[in-house]
């Protein structure tokens, strides 16, 4: 799915790139610390995007003798990256400039500024927000919206989703920031809503990194999606027995299914070549992200030793 996730990455890049320049401007003009910062972080999710981009583009390329199995996993190694950004720029610069200001506290002026650009940036971070969620409704079950995002293997649609939100709430802790400083006076508030916003980017960088580590080091598909697998051969009458079927994601829509399986002894090779084609048919038909399927039969190998 790596190149559907293409619409909500455009849509973000477009909207965070208008987005930065009119946080900056506002900055400029206010002098406010958590303006700064979310300008920051919307020129950070504008790099992201575009790393994204190059993963999905890189993650088509074809299978040849160095990567036999494609380079579908460069979309997660992307995505881990775009992670590690939002930690150390997005969240980083944040804090940083939170503590400076509350070091060094300052009133702002020509809030006006601010205003006027918080509330456009949530207009064009929601309707971007709005399209990186149609794409991922798109594709996921009726369960839990939390739970199929962690389950969520298409590491670009789900980045998007993520930073969307994060910028959104950001923004809306940039706003509670400057308002309650306008109306108490109290110049602290400005810093603290700078360090809430690089509290809460480092706190969603943590979990995308996670996810994403996950994907790199090699997972494999669903505990539900496995017992699907073993519902099929143990409804296969053929069949005799079966190990624990393993498997590995070599990108968003690429999956390896290796199953070990030994079938009843009387059947010939011609049967045993039968039953393993209708076993891979409903597996795919089952399971479409499956797209390759090795399957040891136990009853051929041992003739083979025999022999």
């Amino acid at each position: 799915m790596a190149g559907s996730s293409n619409r909500a990455i455009y849509g973000a890049i477009l909207a965070n790139s208008a987005i930065a320049v009119s946080k900056f401007i506002a900055a400029f003009f206010t002098g406010s610390s958590a303006m700064f910062s979310e300008g920051i972080h919307s020129l950070v999710d504008v790099g992201n995007g575009l790393l994204l981009l190059i993963g999905v583009r890189n993650s088509k390329k074809p299978a040849d003798d160095t990567h036999p199995f494609g380079y579908g996993n460069e979309i997660f190694f992307w995505s881990f990256v775009v992670a590690l950004l939002i930690f150390a720029l997005g969240g980083g610069i944040a804090l940083y400039e939170g503590i400076k200001h509350l070091q060094h506290p300052q009133s702002l002026s020509h809030v006006g500024w601010n205003y006027l650009v918080l509330i456009l940036a949530m207009i064009f971070e929601g309707a971007a927000l709005r399209v990186a969620l149609q794409q991922f409704n798109a594709s996921r079950d009726s369960g839990p919206f939390f739970r199929a995002l962690k389950d969520s293997k298409d590491s670009a649609t789900v980045a998007v989703v993520i930073e969307d939100t994060a910028a959104l709430i950001g923004l809306v802790i940039a706003f509670l920031a400057v308002l309650l400083g306008q109306l108490t006076g109290w110049p602290y508030f400005d810093g603290l809503g700078s360090v809430c916003i690089g509290v809460l980017l480092i706190s969603v960088s943590m979990f995308f990194a996670i996810e994403c580590k996950a994907l790199l080091i090699g997972e494999g598909l669903l505990p539900t999606d496995v017992e699907k697998i073993t519902s099929i051969l143990e409804e296969e009458k053929h069949v005799l027995s079966f190990r624990r079927p393993l498997s590995l994601y070599f990108g968003p829509n690429q999956v390896l299914v290796n199953l070990d399986v030994k079938f009843i002894n009387s059947l010939t090779a011609e049967d045993i070549e039968a039953t393993v084609d209708i076993v891979e048919s409903r597996i795919k038909s089952a399971l479409p992200v499956v797209n390759r399927i090795y399957i040891e039969a136990e009853t051929l190998r041992r003739r083979s030793i025999t022999k």
